[in-house]
């Protein structure tokens, strides 16, 4: 049984084994890849934004406060 909860990770290993292993690291060692400098070392590894970003405007464009609605 507990082989078999193991499988998926060894499977994972076996197919990506630098990718997992850095996953792992950065898993122990708690680091947060938005914050710096793990994440002006990334920028600088692939050029691009490799993580998603939070989203600010959650508004969707109304304003903030109570909304007025009506019951037929």
């Amino acid at each position: 049984m507990f082989i078999s909860e193991l499988s998926p990770i060894f499977k994972q290993f076996v197919q990506h084994p630098t990718s997992f292993l850095g996953g792992f690291v950065s898993g122990v060692l708690r680091l947060n890849l938005a914050d710096d400098p793990v994440k002006s070392w990334l920028d600088k590894q692939l050029g691009a934004n490799s993580y998603p970003s939070p989203v600010t405007d959650l508004s969707n464009g109304r304003s903030s406060g109570p909304q007025s609605i009506s019951i037929e």
